[in-house]
C-alpha cells in the first residue's frame, strides 16, 4: 500500500471506531429510559459472545490425537477457577492464557 492508502485506511478505522463509541450516546439520551430490548441485549450479548469464543477456540482441538486437548481443557479449568475465586475478568483471562502458553511450550 502506498502512504496515501495507509493514511486513508487508518482514517477510516478511526472514524469507524469513533462512530461505534459515540453513536449510542447520540441515539439514547439520558432524559429518556433505555428501551427494554437494548437492556436485554446488554445483559444477553456478553454471555453469548463468550460462548461463541469458547466454541471458536475449541473447534480445531483433536481429542483423539496429539495432546488430546489437555492443554485447552486445563486452561479452561484455570479460567473458571480463577473467575470463581476472584471474580476479575482480566485476571481470569490472563491466568488462563499464561497457563495455556506454559503448557503448550513446556509440557505438551
Amino acid at each position: 500500500m502506498t502512504l496515501t492508502q495507509q493514511i486513508i485506511t487508518i482514517g477510516i478505522c478511526v472514524l469507524g471506531t469513533m462512530a461505534t463509541r459515540f453513536l449510542p450516546f447520540l441515539i439514547f439520551s439520558s432524559q429518556k429510559p433505555t428501551p427494554k430490548y437494548i437492556q436485554y441485549l446488554g445483559k444477553a450479548l456478553p454471555s453469548a459472545i463468550f460462548g461463541m469464543l469458547v466454541v471458536y477456540c475449541l473447534k480445531n482441538v483433536s481429542i483423539i490425537g496429539g495432546s488430546h486437548g489437555l492443554p485447552e481443557f486445563i486452561a479452561i479449568a484455570v479460567v473458571v477457577a480463577l473467575h470463581l475465586w476472584k471474580r476479575q475478568m482480566l485476571l481470569s483471562i490472563a491466568g488462563g492464557t499464561i497457563c495455556y502458553m506454559v503448557l503448550v511450550q513446556f509440557v505438551f
